[in-house]
């Protein structure tokens, strides 16, 4: 495509780039006010489901912020309604499951679906943006850890007891839970990827509330098979989680090609620690987004500054605040994309 902009997956791929590449995670959402007006009229699943609306929202950040990729609009428990789950998303709560997984019976009552089947919106929306996008699109979907932690807390927690009791007393349970999951949504990916998503991106929200023993014996395996799944799609395979730092080893090892970073940890130090083996994205704290724009451009730079070689995406460390404005995230994009790299390519 003329004038396509694929800095982001050159970057994914580690390779040099004119500018270093800038997307945001939550860049549509309710800090923009064209959105607020938007969700006036839709909730944000009816968002979701009408195609002509969903590729509204998605491409609005990118006209508005210039960044060098799109990110589907959506959530990550749309799968879950086709599998049998019943969840409503309660403004200022979260996802709120109706019937959630209790017994071995509720997991076995639990179905895989096809994507063009059971989400058919979900790829016109993906194909009407691929045909007007100048940049890469990513699709994503929620972990298994993290869509089981829901499907098990009845929706948001704080302490997880639910789930770790479910996994300590129910263990093979839990691994039927999880491949469940893992193989579902490996296919939603491969479906999504299939209508045109250049990239992806597994959000593991809840993972760091795990330590690196429980990591490694009820999650890493399904990643493996799930990262494992998705490496013929040849498109990268972004695996980002929160608080996650002690667990990035793994997350790298479970087949992934970009590291996503929250702000927790610095960005020298964790690539060293993976080897430089993966691309890199992150790690801005949302926070810092609402602090005076001297502070923001410093907290910017200390990130910046400790890139030393092609295969970094700046990014937050989770998602776009609310409280954001619009002019200050366009003022980051510029700022990283003016920032100089001693291993930029040069413009023809």
């Amino acid at each position: 495509m003329q004038d396509f902009n694929d800095s982001f997956l050159k970057a994914c791929k580690q390779e040099p780039t004119d500018h270093i590449p800038v997307w945001f995670m939550r860049q549509a959402g309710r800090y923009q006010p064209e959105y607020r007006e938007i969700r006036k009229k839709y909730s944000l699943l009816d968002i979701c489901r009408n195609p002509d609306v969903c590729t509204e929202v998605t491409l609005l950040p990118v006209a508005q912020l210039g960044v060098d990729a799109a990110i589907l609009f959506s959530d990550i428990t749309l799968p879950l309604e086709p599998m049998g789950v019943d969840f409503d998303i309660v403004e200022g709560t979260g996802p709120v499951i109706h019937n959630p997984i209790i017994t071995a019976a509720d997991v076995e009552r639990l179905r895989f679906f096809k994507g063009e089947e059971s989400l058919p919106y979900v790829g016109q929306t993906i194909k009407n943006l691929v045909s007007s996008l100048k940049v890469p699109l990513i699709g994503f979907v929620g972990a298994p850890f993290t869509l089981a932690s829901y499907m098990i807390e009845g929706g948001p927690s704080k302490s997880f007891y639910k789930t770790k009791s479910f996994m300590y007393h129910q263990p093979l349970v839990w691994h039927k839970l999880m491949d469940k999951l893992a193989v579902s949504m490996s296919d939603y990916l491969m479906y999504q990827v299939s209508c045109g998503a250049q990239a992806v991106q597994v959000f593991d929200s809840w993972v760091g509330n795990l330590s690196i023993e429980d990591y490694r014996e009820y999650v890493y395996p399904h990643m493996v098979k799930m990262f494992g799944s998705l490496a013929s799609l040849n498109v990268p395979l972004i695996h980002f989680g929160v608080v996650s730092g002690h667990l990035l080893d793994m997350m790298k090892d479970c087949g992934s090609t970009v590291v996503g970073l929250d702000w927790r940890v610095r960005i020298d130090e964790s690539w060293k620690k993976l080897n430089y083996e993966v691309a890199i994205q992150g790690n801005l704290d949302p926070a810092a987004i609402l602090a005076p724009w001297e502070v923001l451009e410093k907290k910017c730079a200390q990130i910046l500054q400790q890139v030393d070689r092609p295969g970094f995406i700046f990014n937050l460390g989770h998602g776009i605040m609310p409280q954001a404005e619009v002019a200050t995230m366009k003022r980051i994009t510029d700022y990283v994309h003016q920032y100089q790299v001693q291993w930029a390519t040069k413009l023809a």
